[in-house]
């Protein structure tokens, strides 16, 4: 058991791990992230072609826009079922099949009926991608890369974005635009079948042989995988015998990191982005820049994808709590900036300025830190129930935010409804200066005692239900 408190140093002093399979087993995964990116990207091409051909009117596409949402909202929690079911890879390899199917309806659907019933099933695709993908990922990777790898994931997700805005600027043809949306899954399900499952999932179904095999596959032939194997199959006694009840899930030191989650969770999607990202190509147009709006789109993909790359090594030189803080104030600022864009004539130059500002800056704080955070501050017996409460946090509010977006600006303008968003960033950056607590650097047991939690004479112990939980074990 004392092999879980073993720090990085101790579990690399014998030998060093091969990277190249683990190299190869996060890129295949993160694909999954590429694959529904494009899809998040799909709606700002698209939309101008369904609207100009007739093919789906201004409700129509507004539901269309909004209803991937919706159906993440029901991925996330059905692969926190499946993944220890059919495992990481089989709850991965079935994903696919819905992908391909929602591409296959939005491609060849010629109404609104399996246009939207398309853009459910991508969202199921979604929400389990969010959720199996980091997962496999964290679990495969050895401590030295595990923080390169986990942000992989967020970097191919930006990548499926750009990659829907540049060929949805030559192609004219909604039909051929879904197909070639559709690539990156068949890319995907190929590259599946060539990696391992989890060795985690193999020990929490007792098949330890495998586990080491696995672990011995990924780490290379040269490394001495048993501490790590201990460390793991302790883990999962611990998991097995501890039980959490109700009570003890509202004692303070377990709610407030879940309250701030979901509060995290909240703000990113109310400070717009997802209805912001899904009609950039409606903004653009409607804006009147002078420059092509797809043209426009893809530099805004560009940033994007450079601002996540650049958010990596930030995160742990300037910590977590100073770029949200940042992120949510620079947002504020784009957003009323492209406010009075809509509010004032002659600002052709501003649109796309504004915009730039406000995705790199969500983009190096507010993209990626609620999800870090979400991992951070739940302890590990809870850690499931609050991470599937998170996710249906972040796509429901997502769905709502997105769906009201267009009688927003019917009701209040388009400059009103980003003075909103904009309103929205300054309580959020307030909240993140008095409320968001700093996790760069520390363990698990630290983050837990700045919350009041009990602390640990044995790392045998549950921590969340004090001398409670130890007796039920």
């Amino acid at each position: 058991m004392a092999d879980i408190g073993r720090s990085t140093a101790e579990l690399l002093k014998d030998s060093t791990p091969a990277h190249v399979v683990q190299y190869f087993a996060a890129f295949s995964v993160a694909m999954g992230g590429l694959s529904f990116g494009t899809g998040l990207g799909f709606t700002s091409p698209a939309n101008p072609l369904y609207n100009a051909t007739g093919t789906l009117d201004e409700t129509e596409l507004n539901l269309f826009t909004s209803i991937v949402n919706l159906g993440a909202l029901v991925g996330g929690p059905l692969a926190g079922l499946l993944i220890n079911v059919l495992g990481r890879k089989g709850s991965m390899m079935s994903s696919v099949v819905l992908s391909l199917a929602a591409w296959a309806l939005i491609a060849f659907g010629e109404d609104f009926a399996p246009l939207l019933s398309g853009r459910i099933i991508a969202g199921v695709f979604t929400g389990m991608t969010c959720l199996v993908v980091p997962t496999y990922i964290g679990e495969v990777s050895s401590a030295d890369i595990r923080g390169a790898l986990g942000s992989s994931f967020q970097l191919m997700v930006t990548i499926g974005i750009l990659y829907a805005y540049v060929f949805g600027s030559f192609i004219d043809n909604t039909r051929t635009l879904a197909l070639i949306c559709a690539i990156p899954t068949v890319v995907y399900a190929v590259l599946l079948f060539f990696i391992r499952e989890s060795p985690t999932f193999h020990i929490a179904k007792g098949k330890d042989d495998e586990a080491r095999e696995t672990l011995q596959k990924l780490r290379g032939k040269n490394y001495d995988v048993e501490p790590e194997f201990r460390t793991l199959r302790d883990t999962q006694e611990i998991l097995n015998r501890s039980t959490v009840t109700m009570k003890d899930l509202l004692q303070p030191h377990i709610l407030k990191p879940v309250l701030i989650s979901l509060a995290t969770m909240f703000f990113q999607q109310t400070s717009g982005i997802n209805a912001v990202l899904f009609n950039l190509g409606s903004i653009f147009e409607s804006a009147n820049t002078g420059m092509d709006f797809n043209d426009s789109a893809i530099v805004v993909g560009i940033v994007q994808v450079i601002a996540t790359a650049v958010a990596v090594p930030l995160m742990d030189r300037a910590g977590r709590k100073i770029l949200l803080t940042t992120s949510a104030a620079v947002m504020a600022l784009s957003l009323v900036a492209l406010g009075l864009a809509f509010y004032v004539d002659g600002l052709s130059w501003l649109p796309l300025t504004s915009l730039i500002v406000y995705i790199a800056a969500f983009s190096v704080g507010y993209g990626p830190i609620p999800w870090v955070l979400m991992g951070e501050m739940f302890s590990l017996e809870v850690r499931a129930a609050a991470s599937g409460l998170a996710i249906l946090t972040n796509w429901g509010t997502a769905f709502i935010v997105t769906l009201i977006f267009d009688p927003l600006q019917d009701a209040i303008h388009e400059y009103g409804t980003y003075w909103m968003f904009a309103g929205i960033c300054v309580v959020n950056t307030i909240f993140c200066v008095m409320v968001v607590p700093e996790t760069k650097g520390k363990t698990l047991q630290e983050i837990a005692a700045h919350f009041g939690g009990p602390e640990l004479k044995d790392d045998t112990k549950p921590p969340v239900g004090g001398e409670k939980a130890e007796a039920s074990v």
